[in-house]
């Protein structure tokens, strides 16, 4: 890959969206990184520049400013730096029944996993368009797949609107050199389940279920590349996936209720890295 192509990645200070920094990198691009963590993204771009001799920009933000976005775009204007691809990757878990979590907590998760990676692509996509050339990857997940599970409202439910948003999309720009996908990975080791205090519950899960986040990254950049508009990763997702469509909704539903119970946790979660 031509080493003047730039990529957007948000929530690139852990999980699956640094894997994506890393795995970008070694294709050539270069970087622009967005998280809170400022230390994590510097400590981050310091090593892709020495290790792959690529440009690395690191913007701190918190997703969950209603101006981040257009912030973040408008700043990148001002350095005359254009983004070929975007991979909106932020994003976290709120646990906790949906009236027991404050107005505030939902109004910013919504901000984060929706409105944010909706924005980014409706700011990016001309650019993309009058270049001929653009890439946009919306990590969603096996969740949007599935029917939603108590105690975890919103989840499923913004990475459904991801997917049916970029299955839309790549209709849309069909025939303009921009291809868009929706990734859906399902279990991925990372620090997701750390952060939202499920990590205890997911470990009873049989290895069989889990990814690492460097292939999760390096199937979802294959995929866009192919002009796949939606990428389930893992064959064992992939049937889960399957069998829920097969399924009549009362017994997805009954068998997501069962589930569910197993795994869930209470209490809520601050922003972390997507899992």
């Amino acid at each position: 890959m031509a080493s003047n192509r730039r990529a957007l990645v948000t929530g690139a200070s852990a999980g699956i969206g640094e894997a994506f920094a890393r795995e970008l990198a070694r294709r050539g691009f270069d970087l622009v990184l967005t998280a809170r963590r400022a230390d994590r993204l510097e400590a981050l771009a310091t090593e892709l520049r020495e290790r792959h001799a690529i440009e690395a920009v690191v913007a701190p933000l918190d997703l969950a400013r209603p101006d981040a976005a257009e912030a973040l775009v408008g700043a990148l204007d001002e350095q005359g730096l254009h983004i070929d691809l975007l991979v909106n990757n932020a994003g976290y878990g709120l646990t906790g029944y949906f009236d027991e979590q404050p107005w505030p907590a939902h109004a910013a998760f919504i901000q984060v996993l929706m409105t944010a990676p909706t924005e980014l692509a409706w700011r990016l996509l001309p650019g993309m368009k009058a270049r001929g050339y653009g890439r946009v990857i919306n990590v969603a997940s096996l969740a949007g797949h599935v029917p939603g599970s108590a105690g975890h409202t919103l989840y499923a439910a913004s990475k459904a609107y991801l997917i049916k948003f970029s299955q839309s999309l790549a209709l849309e720009t069909k025939g303009t050199g921009v291809n868009v996908t929706a990734l859906c990975p399902g279990f991925t080791y990372s620090e997701f389940h750390d952060v939202n205090g499920a990590r205890p519950l997911v470990s009873k899960m049989p290895g069989f279920m889990w990814m690492d986040a460097a292939t999760v990254a390096r199937q979802g950049l294959d995929a866009v590349e192919a002009g796949t508009p939606v990428y389930v990763n893992g064959r064992v997702n992939g049937f889960i996936k399957s069998l829920f469509k097969l399924l009549p909704d009362r017994v997805g539903l009954a068998l997501t209720e069962r589930q569910g119970r197993r795994f869930r946790v209470h209490g809520g979660a601050g922003p972390a890295g997507q899992g």
